[in-house]
């Protein structure tokens, strides 16, 4: 009788919209069946986002984490780790560490860690607490991922982690999803006269928080508008997402009277139809992994004005795919937002360039298969 594939169990914080859960979830449904099975723990909660999962045989597990330490949740993974068996724990961020030690005990031989981006309390990776606590889990960890070559240093400079340990995996992102539009662009679907004609679109993804700054994107195109008048008539903000920050931003832009040129239709599951309707998009991040919108946005045909941190700088080749700025900083937001509003061909020329950019080096089909390749050494590994 056949055995049945190796098990990955996936830890993480929590299966909502967000670009870490919108990779783990395209991993999932790209890994062939006969390869391995799966199943995600997230150490707080999921909502419908797990219905995005195209395999019915990937069991989705709450454990409803307290804040801070609760060592009835480690003794709960031990027990759930000892029921399921998995082959290989793939844990990912902060949250996830605490999976590590339950999973060690529990017999799981094989231990993989991703690091996929930064909080907002260790924005540049100085936090020492942070570090030191990543450095006691050291020994846990038989591989890390790290998304970014801005993070794979960070495991190699601060935390001690030898190279031949880590493998650095950039997110795919699906060419054939997202994809620019053959002739006419789209029409957003906002009522009236919310894109004249000659409009111009400045559009974002992501979820209203703080290290995400969509403050910094509303305070740049207040500061663009009010130094160039003559913009108005075709500069239009579209902000797609939702979360705790999304009202005062919103509330800043109608304060400076821009509220009916700014389209924000809240969190979609429809952002592949919605970027071609987009002329430019803007990721405003205090801090960033690899971003899946930023690559989603290239994808599809779009220049992008992008904060220089984290691993953008790897994504944007600064006037060639887009314009990379200091991050906080809305008076050079304004003036990157001017350049491409007044400069037509730069956006059609920046645009075609990410795209080719995307498909050439982040293809979806190359992310999973150096997954699948770090699964199999390990499994081949004594």
């Amino acid at each position: 009788m056949t055995s049945p594939p190796p098990l990955i169990a996936h830890v993480i914080h929590h299966l909502w919209i967000g670009g870490l859960e919108n990779g783990l979830i395209n991993l999932i449904n790209r890994i062939p069946e006969q390869r391995y099975r799966h199943a995600i723990i997230c150490m707080d909660d999921f909502s419908d986002f797990r219905d995005r999962l195209q395999r019915d045989d990937v069991p989705v597990i709450a454990m409803h984490k307290k804040p801070g330490r609760d060592p009835a949740t480690k003794w709960r993974l031990f027990k759930l780790f000892r029921d399921l068996k998995p082959t290989i724990l793939h844990s990912r961020n902060l949250s996830g560490l605490d999976a590590l030690l339950p999973a060690y005990l529990a017999g799981i031989k094989h231990r993989v860690h991703g690091e996929h981006g930064r909080d907002m309390d260790d924005l540049d990776g100085s936090n020492k607490k942070l570090q030191l606590l990543r450095r006691l889990h050291r020994p846990l960890i038989n591989r890390y991922i790290p998304l970014s070559q801005d993070l794979e240093r960070y495991l190699t400079e601060k935390i001690g982690i030898h190279s031949s340990r880590i493998s650095q995996i950039y997110n795919g992102v699906d060419t054939d999803r997202f994809k620019p539009v053959q002739g006419e662009k789209p029409d957003l679907p906002v009522g009236g006269s919310f894109t004249p004609a000659g409009a111009i679109v400045i559009g974002t993804v992501g979820r209203f928080q703080s290290v995400k700054d969509q403050m910094n994107l509303a305070e740049g195109f207040i500061l663009l508008l009010n130094k160039n008048p003559d913009l108005k008539s075709i500069a239009r903000l579209v902000m797609i997402g939702d979360g705790p920050l999304r009202e005062p931003v919103l509330g800043r832009l109608a304060d400076a009277g821009y509220a009916d040129l700014v389209w924000a239709p809240g969190a979609r599951d429809d952002v592949n139809e919605l970027l071609p309707a987009i002329d430019l998009f803007v990721l405003p991040s205090l801090a960033e992994g690899i971003s899946n919108t930023l690559l989603e946005a290239m994808s599809c045909g779009l220049p992008v004005i992008a904060t220089a941190v984290g691993g953008n700088p790897e994504l944007v080749v600064d006037g060639v795919t887009g314009t990379l700025i200091p991050p906080a900083d809305s008076p050079a937001l304004a003036d990157a937002l001017a350049l491409y509003l007044r400069n037509p061909a730069l956006l059609e020329s920046h645009g075609a360039a990410a795209r080719q950019r995307v498909e050439e080096k982040f293809s979806i089909k190359a992310m999973v298969e150096r997954y699948m390749g770090v699964y199999d050494d390990l499994l081949m590994r004594p």
